[in-house]
């Protein structure tokens, strides 16, 4: 089954997509604002996640508490984004951008296929360690990644934040823009300027 996807940006069949991956217990329509305040040119496809929460809620995965998925539960929902994205996208370049729950499933899919991604943002979430994906050294070797995280994030447990930072900088071996600040569980104004020019950087033919 394809996923719900709220379209904006470039019309073109060939533009570069950035796929926008909302947390747990949103859905596709709180992410897709992030795409008016993104570079013109690619196409923005904000996607909902496969696993219904109640109400207007849904989830990536599966989780033994948060942000740490069951490995069975992650395996099941990438073959299904993959089954979609690979239908109609398998030669445009793609860009995923995942925040908070949305991020842990967006690491998964780098770590999952590293060289299908032209870059990943993972934003104020975790990678999915301990998950079945390989995070062997230099599994992102050469990968564009964007990280931020907020000092006064009380959603994401700390043990998580912190083996991510030091992951996705050091050992990983991605190309890496890392941010880090004050506040707390939410997109900061300010990395959005610095998130711009990375994806056009990653987007630019």
């Amino acid at each position: 089954m394809n996923p719900i996807v709220l379209w904006r940006g470039s019309p073109d069949p060939t533009a570069p997509i950035v796929v926008l991956l909302h947390g747990r217990g949103s859905n596709e329509r709180d992410i897709a604002g992030l795409a008016d305040v993104l570079p013109i040119g690619p196409a923005y496809a904000a996607v909902r996640g496969p696993i219904e929460l109640g109400g207007d809620s849904y989830a990536w995965f599966e989780n033994r508490g948060i942000g740490r998925p069951t490995a069975e539960s992650l395996r099941t929902q990438l073959d299904w984004f993959w089954a979609w994205l690979d239908e109609f996208a398998s030669s445009r370049t793609v860009i995923v951008i995942g925040f908070s729950g949305g991020a842990a499933f967006a690491g998964g899919l780098a770590l999952d296929r590293p060289t299908r991604l032209a870059g990943v943002a993972v934003l104020y979430g975790t990678m999915p360690f301990d998950a079945g994906l390989s995070t062997d050294p230099d599994r992102l070797d050469g990968l564009a990644v964007f990280h931020a995280q907020a000092t006064e994030d009380s959603v994401i447990p700390r043990d998580l934040l912190d083996r991510t930072w030091a992951y996705l900088g050091g050992d990983a071996g991605a190309i890496a823009v890392t941010h880090r600040h004050g506040g707390g569980h939410e997109i900061s104004q300010t990395i959005l300027p610095s998130l711009r020019r990375w994806i056009t950087a990653q987007t630019r033919s």
